[in-house]
């Protein structure tokens, strides 16, 4: 039987998600707004958050989250040790393809790079290890967009910044994209983030079906014809299921 959810903690857990991704912070008055609070409520309970150590303000009366919960997330990660647990199946996709790959988790609007294996081909992509990019236009974050987007998607509305002629920029072709990445199972962008660079990305999901991670490639587009297109997405899903199986078994 499912418990019953502690109100005022939800609300509080939603203030610190709101936060994680308001760059240049938000007042109290529309952060109530964004969330359907009272300013009072909100209040306390940011008041509560900046006790311990989750929220902070600034001079202008503007909240924003702390690294406290990144340093919890980074506690588990590092418990799960995700990287060592994938980069078998890292090494192997890079046998096949010769391409840089990289493993991803969600890091706010963001896609994080935590760890990536180089690519073995004279002309090659290059993000470094820990480096970010936008979540809706590299496959990478397109993928972990797509499993999450219940809890994404308005915070996207206006935040589709555009980067090529090629990046997806309206909340409703972002719906479109999403859906075919959840039936495909694949992520896929031609050129969206970087003019002829592609990368192609599959989910990781954990032990209890959620996607914690994805992991894909990223090449040059000189270096992957039309024809070779199909035998990439085919390995890079594979990849994803093995990753998958091999959390569910821990």
């Amino acid at each position: 039987m499912t418990g019953r959810v502690d109100s005022t903690l939800s609300k509080g857990l939603s203030i610190i998600e709101a936060l994680a991704t308001e760059a240049k912070g938000i007042g109290v008055s529309e952060l109530a707004r964004n969330l359907e609070l009272t300013k009072s409520n909100t209040f306390r309970l940011l008041q509560t958050l900046i006790a311990h150590g989750y929220v902070r303000q600034d001079q202008n009366k503007h909240y924003f989250a702390t690294m406290k919960s990144w340093k919890i997330g980074q506690m588990i990660m590092e418990k799960l040790d995700l990287p060592r647990l994938s980069i078998s199946q890292m090494q192997y996709l890079s046998s096949i393809t010769g391409e840089a790959v990289y493993l991803s988790v969600l890091d706010g609007l963001s896609t994080l790079y935590i760890e990536k294996v180089e690519s073995t081909k004279a002309i090659r992509t290059y993000t470094p290890k820990g480096g970010n990019a936008p979540i809706h236009c590299v496959a990478t974050g397109k993928a972990l967009l797509a499993f999450n987007y219940e809890t994404l998607r308005e915070k996207l509305i206006g935040n589709l910044g555009s980067y090529t002629d090629k990046t997806i920029t309206t909340i409703e072709a972002l719906d479109i994209e999403v859906e075919k990445i959840r039936e495909t199972g694949v992520a896929i962008d031609l050129g969206e983030y970087r003019a002829e660079v592609i990368s192609i990305a599959a989910p990781v999901f954990s032990a209890n079906n959620e996607v914690i991670a994805s992991i894909g490639i990223s090449a040059p587009a000189i270096n992957t014809p039309d024809e070779d297109i199909d035998k990439i997405i085919h390995t890079v899903i594979q990849a994803g299921k093995s990753l998958s199986n091999t959390l569910k078994d821990i």
